[in-house]
């Protein structure tokens, strides 16, 4: 039952208020002034009423941040358990959340502590009754939904907007300027939009391509601009966190990507092209692993030796690490010779007692670099006399069709449980009335468990889909790692030594070296396919 004021006059009542605004603009409209003014003119009006402490919440969504992440709610329990103040006032009871889930229960909690809970707007909830529980949760499960259409118009908006490839704001990405774009929104305010910087889009290029075909990291290729006097947007030097971030940003192939969303291609904006981007991001990923994960990118660029990154001990599997020594010795004649400086790769497992390799310790790094280069040029002989098979596509094919029916069989899943979901949402109705075998803990456990599930469905689609995404572009891309292959066979011997060390780490997955030089290749399966 909700009444508008007391009924009777009462001694002097503590009241605490609470005021709360989701968003940065509600706090530039001087919303919590409002609910302020209200909630003093409202108490004011009451019988022995006296605010002793206010709160409040600026930017805080009461539909996605949980009371238990909630400072102020938090604040207000504790006090409550401690009988410090009598009545909680807010402007509107969604001012004390929008889940419908955990709010009810929220305001419950309050008045089982003995504290009254008024709205300016909507006067006192009690819970005299199984009506006024009914009534309680179908408030909150109201404000929830308008929660949600709220959330929904806005990302659908914005969905919109992107996939209609219009720039939704920020800063220009570095090789792009911001313009005006002459169109004005509804507020007056004139859009903004990308065109390219020339002075900076060959800037760009080149970290994509050293990157690619040269193996600079990020640090390497930060310095490397830094050493050219070339600043970000802000003034600032580059750091390797600024190349790992223009590495990553799909704009740069011409789309906007703003919550999932990917915008159709705009063709004016694109820099690098989607090959060139799909290496870089490969490469990324590699360098994400540590050393005791398996990586085919080479993570010194820079070293004298041919091979690193993906070279093994056939024995123990622990990576090789390349060093060098001075070749230095002398004779019973007590002449003194130096070889000078010599390459070798170590096994750091042998070598530091880290395992039981029964292995050598060491491997003349010029011995392995000869098998491993003379296997290249096999390689590169071949291909130039392999036709690309049609076979490839259909195994390709066959892999597409069976992810697609994995996406099938886990959304007709996710479909049962949503059927599940609003099963027991209803059923909460029933049990504040009494009506349930279930209390509403137990529902509301329940609700928690399913929507957990539907989101492990939607995150497992997402990853299939993704699945699913990579394979159709490998599949458009056969043409592109058979081009590539032919160009390195050409360009290889005449190549510099971060570019030879990049096309063996790109070519080769992984080498392992054992005693008396004993090597195994594992080709990239990408280009492997052409020469099975």
């Amino acid at each position: 039952m909700v009444t508008t004021k007391p009924t009777q006059e009462k001694l002097m009542k503590t009241v605490y208020c609470l005021y709360r605004v989701s968003t940065k603009g509600q706090v530039d409209k001087n919303d919590i002034p409002m609910q302020k003014q209200s909630c003093r003119e409202f108490a004011e009006k009451q019988a022995g009423w006296v605010i002793k402490k206010e709160f409040q919440e600026q930017g805080v969504s009461g539909f996605k941040v949980s009371a238990n992440d909630r400072d102020a709610v938090q604040e207000l329990k504790s006090a409550a358990e401690k009988k410090e103040f009598d009545i909680l006032l807010v402007f509107m009871f969604d001012r004390i959340g929008r889940i419908d889930n955990e709010t009810p229960f929220v305001v419950e909690w309050f008045i089982q502590h003995g504290i009254e809970v008024w709205s300016v707007n909507e006067g006192e909830q009690r819970m005299d009754s199984h009506v006024d529980k009914l009534m309680n949760y179908i408030r909150f499960w109201q404000a929830n939904g308008e929660s949600q259409k709220t959330s929904m118009r806005v990302k659908t908006r914005l969905h919109q907007l992107v996939e209609d490839g219009i720039y939704t704001g920020g800063c220009a990405p570095f090789g792009y300027k911001l313009v005006k774009s002459g169109v004005v929104n509804k507020r007056g305010k004139e859009l903004m939009t990308l065109e390219q910087e020339p002075r900076e889009v060959e800037i760009v290029r080149t970290i994509f391509e050293k990157t690619v075909k040269d193996g600079y990291g990020s640090y390497v290729m930060a310095e490397y601009i830094n050493d050219r006097k070339i600043l970000t947007h802000n003034g600032s030097k580059f750091q390797s966190n600024t190349i790992k971030r223009i590495l990553q940003n799909s704009i740069y192939c011409g789309f906007y990507v703003r919550g999932g969303v990917t915008s159709k291609r705009i063709e004016e904006l694109q820099i690098i092209d989607d090959d060139i981007f799909d290496q870089a991001q490969k490469i990324l990923e590699q360098r994400k692993y540590t050393n005791n994960e398996r990586t085919q990118i080479s993570r010194t660029a820079k070293s004298s030796t041919m091979l690193g990154g993906n070279i093994y001990c056939a024995h123990c599997g622990k990576k090789l690490c390349a060093n060098s020594f001075v070749d230095k010795y002398t004779t019973k004649d007590g002449s003194v010779h130096n070889g000078g400086r010599r390459f070798r790769y170590l096994c750091s497992g042998k070598a530091m007692n880290r395992n039981d390799c029964d292995g050598q310790s060491v491997y003349t790094a010029s011995k392995v670099d000869e098998v491993v280069i003379a296997a290249l040029h096999k390689c590169f002989d071949k291909i130039k006399v392999t036709p690309k098979d049609a076979a490839i596509e259909k195994k390709y094919k066959t892999q597409i069709t069976q992810i697609k029916q994995e996406i099938k069989k886990l959304e007709k899943e996710t479909d049962t449980l949503k059927r599940k979901l609003g099963d027991l949402t209803e059923e909460i109705a029933n049990a504040l009335l009494g009506d349930s075998k279930f209390t509403p803990d137990v529902l509301s456990m329940a609700i928690e468990n399913t929507k957990s599930k539907i989101a492990d469905n939607v995150k497992q689609i997402a990853e299939k889909e993704n699945q699913l995404n990579n394979k159709e572009n490998d599949m458009k891309k056969i043409d592109f790692y058979y081009e590539q292959f032919i160009s390195w066979a050409d360009e290889f011997d005449n190549a510099s030594q971060e570019r030879k060390k990049m096309i063996i780490c790109t070519l080769f997955k992984e080498i392992t070296v054992g005693k008396g030089y004993k090597i195994e290749i594992l080709m990239d399966s990408s280009y492997e396919q052409f020469l099975r």
